[in-house]
């Protein structure tokens, strides 16, 4: 995974003494790419022990594999910021239209290329498989990433495969304790520290069905809870509450695991496309009749 884009999805579990170096060196990565374990501790305020378990913490064996991975990953995002001429995805109230389009789509093209980069293809399709065979499917989100659920869910039902998602966590929740052996929870969340989502995953693993997660954080507590992982490389800018390179990175996820599956159910496919698509073309029949009666009516 991307060293900077690790720290930014790791962010909330840190230590407040962690939190110091993360937010130091995601202000300025040159810090690490240009000095020892030492000097890095000093320009924190900070001890080259807590340097050591903020790496750790992140994944590393030490300070010596993390600052391998940020040598390289730092000269390929300068050269990305260079191309897109963008020095900054963060949106400053006296950006223009322009500079907003530019940093918005800059923001989304690179959690997209970051994240299918990153992605793992083998826990792709095990996932695809668990989803062949269940004879129950949850999708389940709250917040930015239940309109990521949502669409998988819809995308799901409509070559055939059923599956539900529920908003309230309540009726989730319910949902979850039939699932059972073979069923699948798959959950989503960005931070991967979703309360509701964290007991959901806990319910799955005690009724025995197999759970899925997508988060940006490999190392959150819904990480823990699941059994197969895939993991998404969006860094948000200060405007989070619009979770924009967030959910398209999800939305990029989960379309890779729809077209993957819809590989393994293409003889059954056809059909349930054909009958789901049907039913809307009636629907919209029935209601332009309806619509056309009453304007006779009047």
């Amino acid at each position: 995974m991307r060293a900077l884009t690790r720290i930014q999805g790791s962010l909330e579990r840190f230590s407040a003494a962690e939190a110091r170096v993360a937010r130091a060196i995601l202000a300025d990565p040159r810090i690490v790419v240009d000095n020892p374990i030492t000097r890095v501790a000093e320009l924190c305020g900070t001890s080259p022990a807590t340097v050591a378990r903020f790496c750790q913490s992140l994944g590393y064996s030490g300070y010596r594999e993390f600052r391998f991975d940020l040598v390289g990953t730092t000269s390929r995002d300068q050269a990305d910021l260079d191309r897109s001429n963008v020095l900054t995805g963060d949106i400053d109230p006296a950006d223009t239209v322009a500079d907003v389009a530019a940093k918005v789509l800059f923001q989304e093209t690179q959690a997209i290329e970051h994240t299918l980069r990153e992605l793992d293809l083998e826990a792709v399709d095990r996932i695809r498989d668990a989803l062949v065979l269940a004879p129950d499917v949850l999708i389940a989100g709250f917040g930015s990433s239940g309109l990521t659920a949502r669409d998988l869910t819809m995308k799901l039902q409509r070559i055939g495969r059923r599956s539900s998602y529920h908003p309230d966590v309540h009726l989730a929740l319910s949902s979850t304790a039939l699932l059972g052996p073979g069923g699948v929870l798959l959950a989503v969340s960005h931070s991967g520290g979703t309360p509701e989502i964290l007991g959901l995953l806990r319910e799955a693993r005690r009724t025995g069905a197999t759970t899925v997660g997508i988060t940006n954080d490999p190392g959150s507590p819904m990480a823990a809870l699941c059994d197969i992982l895939l993991t998404t490389q969006a860094r948000e800018n200060a405007f989070r509450s619009g979770a924009t390179a967030s959910r398209t990175a999800q939305l990029a996820v989960t379309d890779v695991l729809f077209v993957r599956l819809a590989q393994s159910l293409f003889d059954t496919m056809t059909d349930s496309l054909n009958l789901t698509r049907d039913a809307v073309l009636r629907h919209r029949d029935d209601s332009e009749q309806h619509r056309s009666a009453g304007v006779h009516r009047a």
